[in-house]
């Protein structure tokens, strides 16, 4: 096929998220085709974003600036702070539109089996920022796994004597689910869930 440097992209990309042996392969050659358009760029735009991207040192986010622009916005209600597992999970709330607090980013959910366990999530600096005051309710916008409810309800007990209100993102049935094919965890959430008309 190529030389080293050719399996070494290949293999570089095989290791992302979503692409497999036959589409890095595909993907070094449409880099390699048309290096000046496509693979200069993204090598350069990696280069820039391993030097300058870093976490907030607020709520975790991935930013060239510290504190990150949600943190940074004056626009934000800062009385709301959604917590997240991970960074993705915040860069789909913005992509919604639907949350205009800020954000705080766990790092993961806990979880015995795998040995995670509190000391490795983000949750000195998420009850330090609710202890500073100011904060009057804690969103719990994480996935519906026992790991995200072992840490909702983990979170929970640990946030209810600051006095904030503690609430969790509704989950159920998604839009044009049907309910014959969900499962019986899903049914219950979504009845426990229901609101009036």
């Amino acid at each position: 096929m190529g030389g080293p440097e050719i399996e070494r992209l290949i293999g570089l990309l095989a290791k992302l998220p979503g692409l497999g042996p036959r589409s890095a392969r595909r993907t070094a050659l449409r880099l390699l085709q048309e290096p000046q358009t496509r693979l200069l760029p993204l090598a350069q735009a990696l280069q820039d974003a391993a030097r300058t991207v870093r976490a907030c040192a607020t709520c975790g986010n991935l930013d060239s600036t510290d504190p990150c622009q949600v943190c940074a916005d004056p626009h934000r209600d800062r009385a709301i702070i959604c917590v997240v597992e991970g960074v993705g999970d915040l860069w789909a709330l913005e992509r919604a539109h639907v949350h205009r607090g800020t954000y705080h980013v766990l790092g993961g959910t806990l979880s015995p089996l795998a040995g995670v366990g509190p000391d490795d999530l983000n949750v000195p600096s998420l009850l330090a920022r609710v202890a500073a005051g100011g904060i009057g309710e804690v969103i719990l916008a994480l996935g519906a796994t026992v790991d995200g409810a072992t840490t909702t309800h983990w979170l929970t007990e640990r946030l209810r004597p600051s006095g904030v209100a503690v609430t969790r993102v509704a989950q159920g049935v998604p839009i044009g689910g049907a309910l014959d094919v969900l499962d019986d965890g899903t049914l219950a959430a979504a009845l426990r869930a229901r609101r009036a008309f």
